[in-house]
């Protein structure tokens, strides 16, 4: 089942929250869902999830509107707020409403509970719950009625160390089902673990939609670094080595290093040797999800935070 989403539109007052949005989630992956905050993530969301009417535009799960599903649980797992939970309910109460809600079986309550790492508590009150445990009792519903379609809002909020590895694990698992999972996240390095393909806006228009690969390719510059004994010869020579369908770039780094683009490390080190130079290093680096989303999204970026996540560096080196 697939997620279409077709030149969606919806204002508040005069400002304009998704523009003309389209964009298409398929199974067996993991989507992420990125963008800057005031993108128009949550919004997009829940308009998929029929809480929000589209000023234009449709949004369809498998080609019918979220309303028009009879039992809705069965086909549509979603987490947008795991604190939307009444606080004196027990998390197993909290679940058997929901089933009853929509013709599921009460078995299905406590193999979520299982799953989701949440049996010893079933009996507890969700209001003594941490958000971590919030979460995981709202991802307990989400997969409630087996639904082939997933869409999960920041679901690692909250979560410890251990849950964070838990999720990322599950949501794979998932897509390996055949499902189709959806998950907006501001969490870049957990997107850069967990997801397969990206769909990235910015102040409500599509910025890119491919796979993850494919967009930190499209949105970042991968290079050689090179140390050397000699880089004032051995930027003479690779200058020399480039033709008009090979050019070669050289920055000069802080430290002394080069920075080659242009030529991968394999052609590099040919050339060092054939000129007697001696290479002390050779790594090639490629950039990371975040530096590609930062580069991608700095026109849509009204304020920044640079108490945000993301990863601690902007590039990943692996052996040339």
């Amino acid at each position: 089942m697939t997620i279409e989403v077709c030149e969606l539109t919806k204002r508040f007052g005069g400002m304009v929250a998704v523009d003309r949005l389209s964009f298409t989630v398929r199974p067996g992956r993991v989507t992420g869902f990125l963008g800057p905050n005031g993108a128009g993530k949550s919004t997009t969301m829940r308009m998929i999830l029929g809480l929000d009417a589209p000023d234009a535009g449709t949004a369809l799960v498998d080609g019918r509107a979220y309303t028009e599903l009879r039992y809705p649980l069965t086909e549509v797992g979603a987490l947008l707020d795991a604190t939307a939970v009444h606080p004196a309910r027990s998390a197993a109460a909290h679940l058997r409403v929901l089933a009853a809600s929509n013709g599921i079986g009460t078995s299905r309550v406590g193999e979520v509970l299982a799953r989701t790492g949440l049996t010893e508590v079933a009996r507890q009150r969700v209001g003594g719950f941490s958000l971590g445990m919030k979460q995981r009792l709202g991802l307990a519903a989400a997969l409630l009625g087996d639904p082939p379609v997933l869409m999960l809002d920041e679901p690692v909020n909250g979560l410890d160390p251990e849950g964070v590895h838990w999720i990322r694990g599950l949501l794979k698992e998932l897509a390996a089902e055949g499902r189709t999972v959806f998950v907006s996240s501001h969490l870049l390095t957990e997107m850069a673990l967990t997801a397969d393909h990206l769909v990235v806006i910015g102040r409500g228009h599509l910025v890119a939609e491919s796979g993850a690969a494919d967009f930190v390719a499209a949105h970042s510059r991968t290079d050689v670094l090179v140390r050397t004994s000699d880089p004032e010869r051995l930027t003479t020579a690779l200058l020399a080595a480039a033709t008009p369908d090979t050019p070669v770039g050289l920055t000069r780094e802080p430290d002394g290093a080069l920075a080659v683009t242009g030529l991968p490390g394999a052609a590099i080190g040919d050339v060092a040797a054939a000129h007697g130079i001696g290479v002390h290093e050779l790594t090639a680096r490629r950039a990371s999800l975040e530096e590609a989303y930062l580069r991608a999204t700095e026109d849509f970026v009204d304020f920044y935070d640079h108490g945000t996540d993301g990863a601690n560096s902007s590039t990943e080196e692996t052996p040339a």
